[in-house]
């Protein structure tokens, strides 16, 4: 680290600057994704950094954080210019970064990785026992009982994550920037955690947060400043801006209407895709019902609920009992290709582990489920170069060039395409597992009117979702789980927060139906 005067011995006070860009562009090669940025952070305030996936929040961050060089423009440290060579110096200057994409190493325990980097010794040796205890201790202020000697492989996404925020406050932090910290959070993780960043604020660190969740800006930000298409629109107190001030500015116009018009189902639709006491060992135990044709079938529940799993396991992808049936016959996927021939194409909620090879361009991720098409027996580059460009602007894939890999995409442009992945397999049905998870209001839009445009061309739809709006704006009907059980079936007026959180936290239940209910459970025939 160098800087062009010495580093002061004492910290600023509140409301002082401690981090500051000053007209901070950056590009990739010839792609340019920041322009002359300005953008600055307060001791003991959240700098909250909203805009559109692609907008270049994430880059911003990175830059404060040392693991991009600015193409132009200056970062201050203090008040005094500061160039990292690499994220390692920043850290050791007080500035920390939690990741989007969890940073932590797989095969080592929950302990290695907080301390991975910067161990304690005694004698030489590191001294496990202190890092042991240290860890349960962050762990225990952030609510987590996770067995601390456990691999990271072994955990859950949250309980990941968790480890991931344990890890960044672990150091001596004076900056501490965030990039979609709760995006697979729980509610109850999510407060825990807003506890902490007050808890931080208080003591006097500096938070700049990146979240595509406009209510929980308002809650928890002092300023915000605003990106779009890499250019900064302002910065702003936050108690001047609704979550629809906020959307507008994101997205340079209105989203009054985002949600599309539902198309009603067909009286006597039939079943396209039936479940009959379907269990999962562990998570989902004796689950019927059905998917009418030209439907959007949601599924609510908490975490834990089992709606993933059951899924998984109706699809081959985890060992399952009981019937299904596709378009009347009975069916048992023993892997997602199987289902794949049977019309039935499954959307991953992990799209950066599961769903898409990062490192490959996005020619080979497009094509990849179904290559048949395009190999007969040698791949026909050519023919997937013209359905690459199909699907960029069917999809609306914002990038400069088609010739990038995957993982140099925003969140919602790899979500996109992952969605023409999918199609590219031409199913008539589709189950779609938390779609818009980590993607901005915008995107978020279009990808509703695309689920709409599905169903206008005869595919029927499964949404699991953890966004009761997004579940009640889509869906026809909503399936209700709870601890792997279906605890009621919603439509109509009944499709409302209230009756379906009554559903998820057990408060309600619906009895198991009967034989004169079967039109409910299994649609009509």
């Amino acid at each position: 680290m160098t800087r062009t005067a010495a580093t002061p011995q004492t910290r600023p006070t509140a409301t002082e600057t401690v981090l500051e860009g000053r007209g901070l562009s950056m590009a990739f090669g010839p792609v340019e994704v920041l322009h002359a940025v300005d953008c600055d952070v307060r001791a003991g305030e959240v700098h909250a950094v909203l805009g559109e996936n692609g907008a270049g929040k994430s880059t911003l961050l990175k830059l404060k954080a040392g693991y991009h060089t600015p193409t132009a423009g200056e970062i201050l440290l203090d008040g005094q210019p500061v160039r990292f060579r690499d994220s390692t110096e920043a850290e050791s200057a007080g500035i920390v970064m939690i990741h989007q994409e969890l940073s932590l190493v797989p095969d080592l325990t929950v302990e290695e990785n907080v301390f991975l980097g910067h161990e304690r010794h005694r004698f030489g040796i590191v001294d496990r026992r202190s890092q042991r205890r240290a860890t349960r201790e962050l762990l225990q202020t952030l609510r987590t009982s996770v067995d601390v000697t456990r691999r990271v492989r072994d955990l859950s996404v949250s309980q990941a994550q968790m480890v991931e925020i344990a890890k960044a406050v672990s150091r001596d932090v004076r900056v501490l920037c965030m990039d979609e910290p709760t995006d697979v959070l729980t509610g109850r993780e999510t407060e825990v955690l807003f506890e902490l960043v007050r808890r931080l604020t208080h003591d006097g660190v500096a938070v700049l947060y990146v979240s595509h969740k406009l209510e929980e800006i308002k809650t928890i930000a002092d300023r915000v400043t605003i990106l779009r298409d890499g250019y900064k629109v302002g910065t702003f107190d936050v108690d001047e801006l609704t979550p629809t001030d906020m959307a507008r500015r994101m997205v340079g116009r209105d989203l009054a209407d985002m949600y599309p018009e539902k198309r009603p189902v067909a009286e006597h639709a039939e079943s396209v895709l039936e479940l009959e006491d379907v269990t999962v060992p562990g998570h989902a135990e004796g689950v019927s019902f059905a998917l009418r044709r030209g439907e959007v079938l949601g599924l609510a529940g908490l975490v834990g609920a089992g709606r993933t799993e059951l899924f998984e396991g109706v699809i081959g992808l985890r060992p399952a009992t009981g019937r299904v049936r596709k378009d009347g016959a009975q069916v048992r996927w023993r892997h997602p290709e199987d289902a794949k021939h049977d019309g039935v194409a499954y959307l991953t909620e992990d799209r950066k582990g599961k769903g898409l090879l990062l490192r490959n361009n996005l020619r080979e991720n497009l094509t990849l489920q179904a290559l048949e098409r395009f190999a007969r027996p040698f791949t026909d580059i050519g023919k997937e170069r013209e359905a690459l460009e199909q699907a960029a602007k069917e999809f609306d894939v914002r990038v400069a060039r088609l010739d990038v890999a995957a993982g140099a995409l925003s969140g919602g442009n790899q979500q996109k395409l992952v969605l023409a992945k999918l199609m590219l397999t031409t199913p008539d049905v589709v189950i779609l597992d938390e779609p818009t998870r980590g993607i901005d209001v915008g995107t978020k839009r279009q990808i509703y009117f695309y689920v709409a445009d599905l169903i206008d061309k005869g595919t029927s739809v499964v949404l699991i979702s953890s966004e009761l709006p997004e579940l009640i704006g889509l869906a026809h009907r909503i399936v209700v789980m709870q601890d792997g059980r279906v605890k009621g079936i919603v439509e109509g007026q009944d499709m409302n927060e209230e009756t379906i959180m009554a559903y998820a936290t057990g408060l309600r239940d619906q009895p198991t139906p009967g034989p004169e209910q079967s039109e409910v459970v299994h649609g009509a025939r």
